[in-house]
Order: C-alpha cells, then sequence, then structure tokens
C-alpha cells in the first residue's frame, strides 16, 4: 500500500474519534455544569477548552470563556482544526481522495455524515446541545460500525485500527482530565459526594456507566474510575485496551510487510508503561501528571508511526 493512502485512512479514523471527543467533551460540560458547584481552580467550560487543547485558538477568537462561544468553537467552527464540523469534513475528504480502498458502505457512512453535517449547519441557531452530540456520537459509530463490518482484514484496515486506538487513547485521558481542571485536587471536596457526582457525570458522558457498574458495582470513586478507565483490559475507552489494541495492529502490519519498524517498540514501551502502572503508583505521581504524561507519550508514538508508515513508499 502507498504511504499516501495508508494516511488518508489512518486520519479517516482519528478525524471521526476526534470529532466523538468534540462532542463527549461538551457532553462532560453540559453535565458538569447541572451540578452544585465547588470553588475549584477554573470554571466548567474553561476546563473543557484546556482539556481539549483548544484554549488559545478560543481567546484569540472570543476571548474569556462562554458557554454558548465553546459550544460554537467545539462543534461549528471551522477556524477550529479539531471542532465537530472540521473533523467530519476532513474524514470525508480524506475518504473522498481513497474512495477505491472503502467499502461502499463505509463510503455512504463518511458521506451520509458530511451531509447531514451541512444540513445542521443551515439551521445551527435552533439547534439543541444535546441533539449536536447525540448525533455526533451516532454517525461516529455508523462509520466505525461499517468499517468492522465490511472491510477486509488487510494493512488498510489496521491503518484505520491503528488511528481509532491513537485518537480514543488521546481522548480518554483528554476527558478524565476534565474532571481534574473542574475540581482542582482540594483536600475537603475529595471523596465528597460532589466528587463523586462529578465521576459519575463523566462515566455517562463516555457511554460507560452502566459498564462501570457491571465491572464494580457499588459506589463510585475516583479510585475505581482510574482503574476502569485506564488499567481495565475489559474496558473499551481504556487506556490499556487502547495502547493494547496498537501494538495488536502494528504487530500484524510487521507480519504482513514481513519487517518491523521503530514503531513496534515505540508502542510496546508505552505498554508497559500502563501495564506496570496501579491506581496507587498513578495517584502517587498525580493523576493530571499521569494523563499528562502519556498524552505526550501517545504524541510521540503517534510521531513515530507517521515516520515508519506514512511519510514514504512502503
Amino acid at each position: 500500500m502507498l504511504s499516501r493512502t495508508a494516511d488518508n485512512l489512518y486520519w479517516i479514523a482519528r478525524y471521526m474519534e476526534r470529532a466523538e471527543t468534540a462532542a463527549r467533551l461538551l457532553e462532560v460540560g453540559a453535565r458538569i455544569a447541572l451540578l452544585p458547584s465547588a470553588q475549584g481552580y477554573r470554571n466548567d467550560w474553561d476546563s473543557l477548552l484546556r482539556a481539549s487543547g483548544n484554549a488559545a485558538g478560543y481567546a484569540a477568537k472570543y476571548g474569556a470563556p462562554a458557554e454558548k462561544a465553546i459550544e460554537s468553537w467545539l462543534f461549528f467552527d471551522r477556524d477550529n482544526p479539531n471542532s465537530v464540523a472540521s473533523c467530519i469534513t476532513a474524514a470525508r475528504e480524506n475518504g473522498r481522495i481513497v474512495r477505491t480502498a472503502l467499502t461502499g458502505q463505509v463510503w455512504d457512512a463518511l458521506n451520509t455524515a458530511f451531509q447531514e453535517l451541512r444540513q445542521l449547519e443551515a439551521r445551527r441557531a435552533s439547534c439543541e446541545l444535546s441533539r449536536l452530540t447525540d448525533w455526533t456520537m451516532k454517525q461516529a459509530a455508523m462509520v466505525r460500525g461499517s468499517i468492522d463490518a465490511t472491510l477486509l482484514r488487510n494493512d488498510g484496515f489496521n491503518f484505520l485500527n491503528i488511528g481509532y486506538y491513537l485518537e480514543r487513547g488521546d481522548s480518554t485521558a483528554r476527558l478524565m482530565d476534565v474532571k481534574y481542571y473542574v475540581l482542582l485536587p482540594q483536600l475537603e471536596y475529595v471523596g465528597s459526594g460532589l466528587d463523586n457526582d462529578q465521576w459519575s457525570m463523566l462515566l455517562r458522558a463516555l457511554g460507560a456507566h452502566r459498564a462501570f457498574h457491571w465491572a464494580y458495582g457499588g459506589e463510585i470513586t475516583a479510585a475505581k474510575i482510574a482503574h476502569f478507565l485506564i488499567l481495565n483490559p475489559q474496558s473499551p475507552r481504556a487506556l490499556i485496551t487502547c495502547v493494547a489494541g496498537m501494538a495488536n495492529h502494528l504487530g500484524r502490519l510487521a507480519k504482513y510487510y514481513g519487517r518491523e519498524t521503530l514503531a513496534q517498540p515505540a508502542v510496546q514501551d508505552l505498554l508497559k508503561m500502563i501495564e506496570t502502572a496501579t491506581v496507587e503508583t498513578i495517584f502517587d505521581e498525580g493523576l493530571h501528571e499521569f494523563l499528562t504524561r502519556f498524552v505526550g507519550e501517545a504524541a510521540r508514538l503517534g510521531a513515530v508511526i507517521h515516520d515508519s508508515y506514512l511519510s514514504g513508499d512502503m
């Protein structure tokens, strides 16, 4: 496969997962804003900007954080390359370029998302936030489902899944960090009803509330959620699940092409970092510090994958 084709497939997956992340960030903000407030370090909506990595771009255009402006920035604004609108448009364009490498069902899912997005943009003033976030998650699921159901398990399928897992791991870490920004560690709030309510809202926004209770039951605590979203391989969004998924598909690529690159040992190093962690060591380091370190390591892995597979003919 040509590296440019692999790159397009990889970014279809990353952009669709990134669109879903933007929608889930908005849902986290909307849910947490309904809770009683505590005197945290930053306000709820500012926390979304910082966790998304888009605070500087927003400030340059809109200034101080405000709910409606942030909703527009994270969903519709084309000046934000990570908005839902920008990501779905970019995913569809990447799909158009490699149309012959996709099944009809995958292309239809991408194109339908783009066409419906244009309709939403035409009547954006009347769109409720809950409808926008639900629509985005549905479109992302339809694209992912069509990929899983109809594509050959070849190198293209591996590049799509590497993109999905890398982006999902990054987004899980960022969404967890929203909780950190909303309630910066203040001992009087840790373990309180407010603290646990916010963790519960985060689980619901991730679509993981029921799965969490199946796995753990009982009271929601920061330690249980950290284990579920970082260390539990049964959790589909857990960091360990995402990194193991990348390791699997990078291993399949090495077997398919008959050689390893720097990407295979790099992903194994990241997997070892997660596998050797415990809830205790994570909280000793600091949850925010651990998540920040993971996001940085994941970005470095993405650069190695690009240099190994996506920057020249394979």
